[in-house]
């Protein structure tokens, strides 16, 4: 139990530390509003893109493939949206709602729940949870993307525009064009790689400090109810939802466990990068992955103690 907690917090504290880098930046006026939104849009459009890209490259897609494991969390991750957008129609309003929804399904899976399965479950947490992840990735950026089209201001959301936003995402582009690397075992020319390697390294701090940049107290207090309402949906009503879905499945042991980390995720930092994107209340995206970060670290051992503890993982 305090190994988890001692991981999860080594995970999510230098998290903070870049939040609160962009907290102080702001501040003695380092970084302004033009600086944030040309690095939100950096982030986006090239440095995610790269990231997702190698992680992809890098995962051993012939590991741990089990169909069965898919097949539930694609459905999983499917009603969570569906849950999650009807709350956000009866939760907030109507411009607000696709940030809302975005923030209470999506979570940091590539960061979070991997680094967890890792020290949970070893090379098999590492090698099942990158085939999760490439999985989330499409699914989490489709979703997303499909529901900010219809209330943002700036991206159409007649289905031919969405088909178009979706496909021309440049996260789900990277993915879609890492998948053949991937399955084939074709690597890339070594100084290629390490470009690319300098540009994702860039993307969780330079995305972290523009939401700290983002944060305020007045912020805070003018979306605190609707950050908090989905927060709670991201961090306890969905996490027991899908994990006792799972457990009726049939899981049991470090597939179970790998699940409940992955949808007990806190809210991921794309959420905020597409946020911006869209033109939507990025103030609320911020808030909403402050206080789902927030919540991991006790969320996360209190379910891991309670699957544990049942004997079930």
């Amino acid at each position: 139990m305090l190994a988890i907690f001692l991981e999860t917090l080594n995970i999510t504290a230098p998290v903070f530390a870049m939040l609160f880098l962009g907290v102080l930046l702001k501040r003695i006026d380092w970084i302004n509003d033009n600086f944030i939104h040309t690095a939100s849009s950096l982030v986006f459009n090239v440095t995610m893109p790269a990231l997702l890209f190698l992680g992809i490259l890098h995962a051993d897609l012939h590991a741990a493939l089990q169909p069965a494991l898919l097949i539930y969390f694609a459905l999983a991750t499917l009603v969570s949206f569906a849950v999650a957008w009807g709350w956000a129609i009866f939760r907030c309003p109507r411009e607000d709602r696709g940030i809302y929804t975005q923030g209470a399904f999506r979570g940091n899976n590539g960061v979070i729940g991997l680094a967890l399965a890792a020290s949970m479950y070893g090379d098999y947490g590492i090698s099942l949870g990158a085939i999760l992840a490439a999985l989330v990735i499409l699914f989490y950026n489709t979703l997303s993307t499909i529901v900010l089209a219809v209330y943002s201001p700036v991206i159409k959301s007649d289905p031919w525009s969405i088909c178009k936003s979706v496909v021309s995402n440049p996260l789900i582009i990277s993915v879609i064009a890492a998948a053949p690397f991937a399955y084939f075992k074709i690597g890339l020319p070594g100084w290629l790689e390490t470009s690319g390697q300098y540009l994702a390294q860039t993307t969780l701090p330079l995305a972290l400090i523009c939401i700290g940049g983002t944060l305020s107290l007045a912020a805070l207090r003018k979306s605190g109810k609707m950050a908090l309402s989905s927060s709670l949906v991201k961090m306890v009503g969905l996490p027991v939802i899908a994990t006792l879905g799972a457990w009726l499945w049939g899981f049991r042991g470090a597939e179970l466990g790998i699940l409940f980390l992955y949808f007990g995720s806190p809210t991921a930092a794309a959420s905020f990068v597409m946020a911006r994107a869209a033109q939507g209340n990025h103030e609320l995206a911020a808030a909403i992955i402050v206080l789902t970060t927030l919540m991991a670290a006790i969320t996360t051992n209190i379910g891991i103690f309670f699957l544990q503890w049942g004997g079930w993982i």
